[in-house]
């Protein structure tokens, strides 16, 4: 099941990619046309700056949905830079998906909770491996993890010394 989730998230995140995009190109439209300025800001900034978030966002995403699509066709987990990578771009969905239920509306809320549930569904199923690997291929542990080896004590016996005097 986990090679279907991070197929459909890295889609979700394309969707999501371009839609940015576009929303920042029809605001810098807007700003630009109208000669908008925030704080006597000049216009020709607010149209650029929001051009450039535009597409600074929309190629972070692209880079988030590229890091799962990857993950989803070696059905193996991303890598330490890839982990932080979409760790990062889940904490940007809950953030601001708490943002837009106040400015936007819940069906956009709803959307930013479903992409953040992609992400960390995402994580979790590419999470460590937990099998022990036996000679038989069976698992003979509790829960699938190993327990660690016991403290070896300097005076023999069982290692275990008392914390407080």
């Amino acid at each position: 099941m986990r090679r279907p989730v991070a197929i459909v998230t890295a889609l979700v995140l394309f969707g999501e990619a371009v839609g940015i995009v576009l929303i920042n190109a029809v605001l810098a439209t807007v700003a630009e046309n109208q000669n908008m300025s925030l704080a006597g800001m000049d216009p020709d900034a607010m149209s650029a700056g929001t051009w450039a978030m535009g597409g600074v966002s929309g190629l972070l995403l692209v880079l988030c949905g590229l890091i799962a699509l990857i993950a989803g066709i070696r059905d193996r987990a991303p890598g330490r830079a890839g982990r932080i990578v979409l760790i990062g771009c889940a904490v940007v969905h809950g953030v601001l998906g708490a943002v837009t239920v106040g400015l936007v509306g819940w069906a956009a809320f709803a959307f930013m909770m479903v992409v953040l549930a992609l992400l960390v569904l995402t994580l979790l199923s590419y999470g460590p491996e937990t099998r022990a690997d036996g000679i038989d291929g069976t698992d003979d542990t509790a829960g699938g993890k190993t327990a660690p080896a016991p403290a070896q004590g300097g005076s023999g016996g069982s290692g275990l010394r008392p914390t407080a005097p």
